[in-house]
């Protein structure tokens, strides 16, 4: 009788365990179909799905989440992804997550790889209208992440110093200084002061499958080139998962950076030419989804759909490795007094960042003259006023692109 009576407890379980992971999956689908823009402006997708329609994770929650990810090497925007994913569902959700955020680029850029070489997106109307999509959405991430996480003085200047150092130093070093400096300032200004509490991420990974995933993302990095330098190969499916996992691993600054490092490995071995390399540079630019997913592009052209594949497999690898390997730790170090008032300035400065990348990539990029930037203001009220879904916004976009290419 005791077996019969937990039959039906176990099976409701699983059924929620597996609604759970389809949710994530559906959810992170229709980011990757909609997400255009680079990585600043997943993040402000990102923030408008979790956080403010779904309420998967509160802001302070999301906001830490975001600090960990910009101090970590690989796609910080896909890092956040998976660590939402592990959040919601576990592991299986973290890989949910990914692979539904990620598929649809990885698909349009294999497929564009093999079939559409030459063909120009790059001038395209509608992409234009998709660059003035992602002025709104990150917008309305910044103005609502700033309600919550720089209400004061004392915030409100570190996020414009994070504007003023990201801005005149615009480099990864440059952000990584000001989420240091803003570190130590939260610890001297807020290490007494009791932080709004957050929920928590109730995450489900024992340490002991962390530290493993530590172990095995150094020893990649380490074993991999050796390795491939020991049986002397400069061609095939060993030093295509060195090249590519290693440039996973030692980028900082998402995709925008890892194009041209790519590029550096690449083309000289003869993989790729470099017409073909700037068309895939186009294209990746042109679809929605991380970045990263050029690597796609680069397999697909050397070794076809199975090139594309081990591309895609060995670059997000190490983002993977270093989200599960971390994310348990942070989520005991965040609830520390002291570690409180050291993410109350990084909080603030992550807030500068991306109100400095609202200017630079994506208003420099975006708005050129009066009629885009009333597009923006449109797509913004959608937004912010309206609360319409981002799809629709992406839609409007494209079509005000379209629209604003005939004036």
């Amino acid at each position: 009788m005791t077996t019969d009576k937990r039959q039906p407890v176990t099976r409701n379980a699983k059924r929620g365990k597996i609604a759970a992971l389809l949710e994530v999956l559906g959810v992170s689908a229709k980011l990757g179909l909609t997400s255009f823009g680079g990585p600043i402006a997943h993040l402000g997708y990102f923030h408008n799905e979790y956080v403010r329609r779904r309420k998967w994770m509160d802001e302070r929650s999301y906001a830490d989440l975001v600090a960990l990810c910009q101090f970590l090497p690989g796609p910080a925007s896909s890092q956040v992804g998976i660590g939402i994913g592990i959040v919601r569902a576990g592991l299986p959700g973290g890989i949910a997550a990914w692979l539904g955020f990620t598929l649809p680029s990885v698909v349009a850029l294999t497929l564009f790889a093999l079939l559409l070489q030459g063909f120009d997106v790059g001038g395209s109307g509608w992409i234009h209208g998709l660059k003035i999509v992602a002025v709104a959405i990150v917008a309305h991430a910044v103005l609502g992440m700033a309600q919550k996480l720089a209400p004061d003085r004392e915030r409100a200047a570190i996020v414009a110093f994070a504007v003023a150092v990201t801005l005149l130093w615009p480099t990864v070093y440059g952000q990584l200084l000001a989420m240091i400096a803003a570190a130590g300032a939260g610890l001297r200004l807020y290490r007494d002061k009791k932080q709004e509490p957050g929920e928590g991420f109730p995450i489900v990974i024992s340490r002991g499958v962390s530290v493993i995933c530590l172990v095995l993302f150094f020893g990649l990095l380490v074993a991999l080139p050796l390795w491939r330098n020991a049986t002397g190969g400069e061609s095939g499916w060993l030093a295509m998962t060195d090249v590519f996992y290693r440039s996973g691993s030692l980028v900082f600054g998402g995709g925008h950076v890892v194009l041209p490092l790519l590029e550096r490995e690449v083309v000289p071995l003869g993989w790729i030419g470099k017409e073909d390399f700037m068309a895939g540079y186009g294209a990746a630019q042109a679809v929605p989804g991380p970045l990263f997913t050029f690597a796609s592009y680069v397999g697909a052209a050397t070794a076809g759909v199975a090139g594309a594949i081990v591309a895609t497999l060995a670059i997000f690898l190490p983002a993977f490795l270093l989200v599960v390997g971390t994310l348990p730790f942070w989520n005991g170090l965040r609830n520390h007094p002291r570690a409180q008032g050291a993410l109350a300035g990084v909080n603030a400065a992550v807030v500068g960042i991306l109100l400095g990348a609202l200017y630079d990539p994506l208003w420099t990029t975006a708005i050129w003259k009066p009629a885009d930037f009333v597009l923006a203001v449109i797509l913004f009220v959608m937004l912010a006023c309206w609360k319409l879904p981002p799809w629709t916004v992406v839609l409007a976009g494209a079509a005000g692109g379209i629209a604003i290419s005939y004036l």
